[in-house]
């Protein structure tokens, strides 16, 4: 993920074993990232059971916020690709009970159709 990109908000993929070691103490027993992306200091993690969306807060970044999304609680979801000149992708996910989505900013490299047939097969299933 380029640095341009990263300042602008935009999330990159990131490799899933990474975020499994890292974010391991959060997961449950059995519990397998699947996919990752990163946005400077947050993160969007997606496993087998759940979303998480990571906003680590403050200056020092210690003061982390872990918000699970179980992929039953998601009523509907939707992905704006990038264009010529709009340089990120967008992706939106409905919540029940929340009367706003979550709002992901990507960048154009990652592979957000990727990220919505992962989304799609946990959803419908």
């Amino acid at each position: 993920m380029g640095i341009f990109s990263a300042l602008m908000g935009n999330a990159g993929e990131i490799n899933a074993s990474e975020a499994q070691s890292e974010f391991g103490h959060i997961l449950g027993e059995d519990e397998v990232c699947e996919l990752a992306y990163k946005l400077i200091r947050d993160l969007v993690v997606l496993t087998n059971r759940r979303l998480i969306l990571i906003d680590k807060q403050g200056l020092t970044g210690k003061k982390v916020e872990y918000r699970s999304v179980p992929y039953k609680a998601i009523t509907n979801f939707s992905i704006e690709t990038a264009g010529s000149l709009d340089l990120d992708a967008e992706l939106k996910i409905w919540v029940s009970g929340l009367p706003q989505p979550f709002s992901k900013q990507f960048n154009k490299n990652a592979n957000i159709y990727k990220l919505q047939a992962l989304l799609a097969k946990k959803v419908a299933g």
